[in-house]
């Protein structure tokens, strides 16, 4: 029997090769530098009868084909831009995805069976698919029932291992949801980008090199090295541009107002120390209004005031939730300043290299029957007395049965989120000293590690109080806080938790002599700009691209220079250009604001292809809907063309 297995990248076929082969296998070529066969031998598979099985492993390197308009048709100039809607698409290759697909071919000519093994997510279904229709190619007697999938999130050798032995089937309704979303971010992209491109094409430009020629000094050759100007639209590029335009304009055309607000300061009668009591209104936009609050007090009771509330109790600081995608980007853009497509690619690598698990996930939640305590044990590297890790220590003590210490080893909480494909972010393999990862690899690393300690960790324990003084009838409050026991935070040192200054010692009624009593002034403030983190987060709660692509979409923007970063101090913020104004005002103009830089249409998009993976919508209801839509958004446009140029001219003046 003779069984072909296929990764989706040579990285993983390599691993489960050595894994399922147990550590014997052959290397061949495959016709593709970055692609290797290999040869073993492996009797787990439940579907193989016999003893004797051949086992090939090769790899593809991500998609296999790509989805395109013949260009000799339907290339740029050679048609109406709006017959793109409903042109045949042609399935596409490159000459590396040829070389690839041949190998598969040649590969699959002998096979019984069929094996994929490419990521478990839609993405991955597909890209399966991909491969199946060029084994059936090399080999027509394949069938769906001869054809299976391995089910893995990383490459441990017991979860690679169950995984061969309780194989599933590609999932075509999920190839379905991906083949709709492909041809509907073709067909909405490439009619809307030739057709902002024709239109703003010449003044965008005219303007750029104004701007060059100011910067350079009229030095040609800088003019020389800019790529020609495309003005591309992308159904995910353009609400996540409308955030960040969103927030500049919230900040362009914030007015500051003056409020006031009421201060006492006690001193403790016993320290000396001096403690801020704050107004329980808050404070108020009318001065005389505080003003007569203030003048009442100072005359009805002076500089006496009355303990009328104290409260003390046990609180906590939860431990962060389990690791997901987006959360993974959000924090290494907070905390390491390394940005989405940065840590993403780290954590990929990482995956790749068999030190994490899958790192495309939207689960917060652990399944309950999962080992977690092994994995808290590796990372305690018990078996190893010198080069142990930073964090070592701190994970043999979750492990401890030291009676006095308190920080146990704790099932991580759960969240709200489960893709029921993989399992939240984690360690898998400890890096040892002399590990080939780069200085990204190491601190995402580091992170996904200390976050996993976290989730395993006791909450961080404390004792807050409240105190609460009555001045003429208005309440005054202070709050203070004691640290009792550290927990998680000692290996997560992105989180902050201290201890406060103390609270003066006083008692239910007791009445204290007032140190100061101020009535203060203030200004509301603007929003800061938009930092990554930010526009992740609104891009996730919108449901802007998955989990895998965010990085993506804002990587995008800025190569168009719809937006630019500026570094403030530690912090990088992101600001939209002329371009990028002018395209979101553009639609406003034209009454598409909606539909475009708002996230509706694509939170919209995004429900129906769930419906297509849940059976409960076809691909083509949901790609006819949606073009039909999109045939509608695009004759508005271009009837508005001379709009979108004038809106561009009018932001174009009024920044420069």
């Amino acid at each position: 029997m003779k069984v072909l297995c296929v990764a989706e990248k040579n990285s993983i076929a390599k691993a489960v090769s050595q894994i399922l082969g147990g550590g014997s296998c052959n290397s061949r070529d495959s016709g593709y530098t970055y692609v290797k066969n290999y040869d073993f031998k492996f009797d787990g598979f439940p579907f193989v009868s016999t003893n004797d099985c051949d086992v090939t492993m090769t790899s593809v390197a991500g998609h296999l084909t790509s989805v395109d308009f013949r260009p000799d048709i339907y290339g740029w100039n050679k048609c109406r831009i709006d017959e793109l809607f409903t042109a045949p698409l042609s399935t596409e290759m490159d000459n590396n995805q040829k070389k690839i697909a041949a190998n598969i071919k040649r590969e699959a000519r002998y096979a019984d069976f069929l094996m994929i093994w490419t990521d478990c997510d839609r993405e991955g279904e597909y890209i399966g698919w991909e491969i199946f229709q060029e084994a059936l190619k090399g080999n027509s007697r394949l069938t769906n029932s001869q054809v299976y999938r391995a089910n893995f999130s990383h490459l441990e050798r017991r979860h690679v291992l169950n995984a061969a032995r309780r194989p599933q089937r590609l999932d075509l309704k999920s190839v379905d949801a991906v083949g709709a979303r492909i041809e509907l971010d073709l067909r909405t992209g490439v009619t809307f980008t030739r057709l902002l491109t024709n239109t703003m094409k010449a003044k965008v430009e005219t303007w750029n090199r104004s701007q060059t020629s100011i910067s350079s000094n009229g030095n040609m050759s800088s003019r020389a090295k800019e790529p020609p100007t495309i003005i591309s639209y992308g159904a995910c590029q353009f609400p996540t541009l409308g955030f960040v335009v969103d927030r500049y304009e919230r900040i362009k055309h914030f007015v500051s107002e003056e409020f006031w607000y009421i201060q006492l300061v006690i001193k403790d009668p016993e320290s000396g120390a001096s403690t801020t009591f704050q107004w329980d209104r808050g404070h108020l936009f009318d001065r005389l209004s505080v003003l007569a609050f203030y003048e009442t007090c100072l005359e009805t009771a002076g500089d006496k005031a009355k303990v009328v509330d104290l409260i003390s109790k046990p609180t906590s600081k939860y431990r962060p939730l389990p690791l997901t995608t987006v959360e993974l980007q959000r924090n290494c853009a907070r905390f390491l300043r390394l940005n989405a497509k940065k840590s993403l690619a780290a954590a990929e690598k990482l995956y790749q290299k068999g030190f994490v698990s899958y790192p495309r996930t939207e689960t917060d939640i652990f399944p309950q029957a999962m080992d977690l305590q092994s994995l808290v044990r590796n990372r305690a590297q018990l078996d190893q007395s010198n080069n142990r890790t930073a964090w070592a220590s701190y994970a043999e003590g979750l492990l401890s049965d030291d009676a006095s210490n308190t920080n146990k080893f704790r099932f991580p909480r759960s969240g709200t989120h489960d893709d029921k494909a993989h399992p939240p972010i984690h360690p898998v393999v400890s890096v040892g000293p002399n590990a080939n990862l780069t200085p990204d690899e190491k601190r995402v690393y580091e992170y996904i590690v200390r976050h996993f300690l976290a989730c395993c960790s006791e909450d961080a324990k404390g004792q807050s109080t409240t105190l609460t003084l009555d001045w003429a009838d208005e309440r005054f409050v202070a709050s203070g806080l004691i640290v009792l026991e550290r927990n998680f935070l000692d290996v997560y040192p992105w989180a902050k938790w201290e201890t406060t200054k103390r609270l003066p010692r006083l008692e239910i009624n007791q009445e204290c002599e007032i140190g100061k009593a101020e009535m203060n002034f203030g200004h509301t403030s603007p929003p800061k700009p938009m930092t990554e983190s930010e526009l992740i987060m609104l891009m996730d709660a919108n449901g802007i691209g998955t989990d895998a692509t965010i990085a993506d979409h804002i990587e995008k923007i800025q190569t168009r220079k719809y937006i630019k970063s500026e570094k403030v101090g530690k912090d990088t913020f992101f600001q939209p250009t002329v371009l990028g104004i002018a395209l979101v005002h553009g639609f406003e103009a034209i009454g598409l604001e909606d539909s475009f830089a708002k996230p509706f249409q694509r939170r919209e998009m995004e429900e129906d292809l769930k419906k297509i993976c849940q059976g409960q919508l076809t691909k083509n209801e949901v790609v006819n809907d949606i073009v039909g839509k999109y045939q509608s958004y695009w004759q508005r446009t271009n009837e508005s063309k001379r709009t979108l140029l004038e809106v561009y001219d009018r932001i174009r003046q009024t920044m420069s």
